[in-house]
């Protein structure tokens, strides 16, 4: 937003009226400031967000019970897949709680595909998921095996368990997985029910979504814990600390966590590099020694280089830097994954959950024929992503030709735009890509004074 802010100075105008830099979804956008204080005069401010009414919406539908007369003999199963992380359980609670309220039966499956493949799936009620918003980790159980050497018990307890409808909260794994089960659908016909895909994993490399819950946890953990490590070096001149993020091959939260943090340089996977920018990185840190700063920050992803590893970096910084600096290193490992999960994680596990159940519903209405329940075209499994500022399903099938299968990672992502500023805030002289400039919005009134 303060990179946006200066852009939006340089590129006023005489006739350029006087804008408020925000943020909306992972966009920074501008408003015109005196509709903002129009908007606030008319105490339209909270009604005229269409975010805050479907917020209050998603609220008034999960805080008080009210049980449908008639129920809808629909099933739908929830599991969790993959690694576990923050704000999968306040997903499962959303879902739990707006199924029934649209007179669904809830199963709750255990310990992922192979739950569902050994029949570990039971009936999950309003009180059972009571409190598992503020829960870390997953109270269902995960595990990362993908369907596809155990399809045949899959489909069978679909089958037995009567399933209509699923919801799988996972990371890639959970993709790959959904993406099996459409696959299999031509050899068993069990396997023609609608299901979604909600991404949940700190490394957020699900395609189709630019964020996932969990990542936020995992950023703030990371964070929390690069400033404690600085700290330590209050009363000592001269160190490099060198720290290890999780993710894969994915380098969100090496950049981001190198953003929040204040790194002097993030290595990730995406971004290749090589001898030379390792040599040049030791001469910045040689120089910035000079100034008043005595300390620096190098982050690197687990999986940026199989050869570049924590170990040589180290040796590399420790070998470069003698008489000037010193080294430390440390392995983050998973703690990252946090403990709680951070409001946003709550909030967003809560609106996907939510969100996921009703689309669920409405697909499970356009597949009802002859008394049962039929889906075979590729709409009717999908990701739900949020795309900018827009929580969207998309099909799986499309999503295929957007991922990285190798590495477990889209083709596209859009906080590789973010990496230049962290270099010029780390004084490198680099240019900025300023082509993608922020459209000057309107604040919309939807409705009168309440």
């Amino acid at each position: 937003m303060g990179v946006e802010a200066v852009m939006a100075l340089l590129e006023a105008t005489p006739d350029t009226p006087a804008c408020v830099v925000s943020l909306s979804g992972n966009m920074a956008i501008r408003v015109p400031l005196m509709e903002c204080v129009q908007v606030v005069l008319t105490f339209l401010c909270f009604f005229s967000s269409r975010s805050f009414e479907n917020n209050w919406n998603t609220y008034r539908l999960l805080a008080h019970v009210h049980p449908p007369e008639a129920k809808s003999n629909i099933n739908i199963a929830i599991l969790n897949i993959g690694a576990p992380c923050a704000g999968m359980n306040a997903a499962v609670r959303a879902a739990v709680r707006i199924g029934i309220t649209q007179g669904h039966h809830m199963l709750a499956v255990h310990d992922g595909f192979e739950g569902l493949a050994h029949g570990l799936i039971e009936p999950i009620t309003w009180a059972d998921v009571g409190g598992w918003t503020g829960k870390g980790g997953s109270q269902l159980g995960t595990k990362r095996t993908l369907p596809s050497s155990i399809i045949e018990e899959i489909s069978l307890n679909i089958a037995k368990f009567n399933i209509h409808g699923l919801v799988i909260i996972g990371g890639f794994e959970a993709f790959v997985g959904g993406l099996e089960l459409v696959t299999a659908r031509e050899k068993y016909e069990e396997l023609c029910i609608p299901l979604v895909v909600i991404p949940a994993t700190v490394s957020n490399n699900v395609p189709g979504s630019d964020f996932s819950i969990g990542a936020d946890t995992a950023l703030n953990t990371i964070t929390t814990t690069c400033d404690r490590i600085k700290q330590s070096a209050a009363g000592t001149k001269r160190r490099v600390f060198i720290i290890e993020t999780m993710g894969g091959y994915c380098g969100y939260l090496a950049t981001l966590a190198g953003l929040a943090a204040g790194a002097d340089a993030a290595y990730i996977y995406e971004e290749r590099f090589n001898i030379h920018d390792l040599e040049v990185n030791v001469e910045h840190l040689v120089e910035k020694m000079k100034t008043t700063v005595k300390r620096g920050l190098i982050l690197r992803n687990e999986r940026c280089n199989e050869n570049y590893t924590t170990d040589f970096i180290f040796n590399l910084y420790s070998e470069e830097g003698k008489g000037v600096f010193d080294c430390r290193k440390n392995v983050l490992g998973h703690m990252q994954q946090g403990g709680t999960p951070t409001p946003f994680d709550r909030n967003f596990g809560t609106k996907m959950g939510a969100k996921a159940v009703l689309w669920l519903t409405e697909k499970l209405k356009e597949c009802y024929r002859h008394g049962r329940i039929f889906a075979n075209t590729p709409q009717s499994a999908c990701v739900l992503g949020m795309r900018k500022r827009a929580l969207v399903f998309q099909p799986l099938a499309e999503l295929k030709e957007q991922t990285d299968f190798e590495h477990r990672i889209p083709k596209t992502e859009w906080w590789l735009k973010l990496r230049p500023i962290l270099k010029i805030l780390a004084k490198y002289k680099i240019n900025l890509d300023t082509s993608e400039k922020a459209a000057l919005e309107h604040v919309i009134k939807k409705r009168g004074l309440v």
